[in-house]
């Protein structure tokens, strides 16, 4: 696809509390005769915590890649804070605000907890890449800004007692609080969440919802999130959307979506 954005549309600035701040209308995406995601309608407000949840294979992580630019769907539309645009490119999703973390821990195993978040810092350098290597001037006050800025995020998630410490060598529930510390180091407006609780004892995702609610609520961050464990969608979410088999099949508040047969249904493996 050679164009990324609609000409016509303009954007809006920012968007009220309660507003649809992300827009999906009618996204269809294929890999060769398999369609991992069709027709799919849903918006994102401004202000919540949106689940999107389904049975393995439903399409969940293949939405959030359409969101932040991964994947180019085949139809449809992502309307984006008032642009509309046939694809998303990654590098316009994370300098516009939308950042994520992966289904799959992606961090710079042989680096620091302090240097794996200090890359979520990289959009928001001015300084060239000459500068910050002779860390002289105003590339040296801007890169203690930026510090700064980090060293927050390790005292509000909690660990820094492993900011010195290879991220390869921690467990995978630490390493899972690193790479939220990256993505909130950018700073984003809409953080989309790939199961973040995966592979997690009860005690790490009790510490994963809270800092996900205080993430919500402090830095008034809207929140996507996919996630296995029902217990903690239906205590975190505002509103549910559910995919089965690249189909959305019922949307709604936590309530209305658990006592959905469809859903039932799917969780249940009963035959389409």
């Amino acid at each position: 696809m050679k164009a990324d954005v609609d000409p016509k549309a303009t954007m809006t600035g920012d968007v009220e509390p309660g507003q649809v701040m992300l827009s999906v209308e009618n996204v269809s995406l294929s890999f060769g005769g398999v369609k991992a995601i069709r027709g799919v309608s849903f918006d994102i407000r401004k202000g919540e915590i949106r689940a999107i949840i389904g049975p393995n294979g439903a399409g969940k992580t293949s939405m959030l890649n359409v969101i932040n630019g991964f994947y180019h769907p085949q139809e449809g539309v992502i309307t984006f804070k008032g642009r509309r645009r046939s694809a998303m490119r990654p590098y316009i999703a994370a300098s516009q605000g939308i950042a994520r973390t992966f289904q799959n821990v992606a961090l710079f195993k042989g680096m620091s907890t302090l240097d794996n978040i200090m890359t979520g810092r990289t959009l928001k350098m001015k300084r060239g890449l000459l500068s910050h290597a002779l860390h002289f001037g105003p590339a040296k006050s801007e890169e203690i800004r930026h510090r700064e800025a980090v060293e927050h995020i390790i005292d509000f998630l909690e660990i820094a007692h492993i900011r010195k410490a290879p991220v390869g060598k921690l467990p995978y529930g630490l390493q899972k609080r690193v790479e939220l510390g990256r993505a909130l180091a950018m700073e984003p407006e809409l953080l989309l969440l790939d199961e973040p609780m995966a592979g997690m004892n009860l005690e790490e995702k009790q510490d994963m919802s809270r800092f996900i609610l205080t993430v919500k609520d402090t830095f008034n961050t809207t929140i996507v999130i996919i996630e296995h464990d029902m217990g903690v969608v239906m205590d975190l979410s505002d509103r549910v959307v559910v995919l089965d088999y690249g189909q959305k099949i019922a949307d709604g508040t936590p309530a209305e979506v658990q006592s959905n047969q469809a859903v039932i249904d799917a969780y249940l493996g009963v035959a389409h």
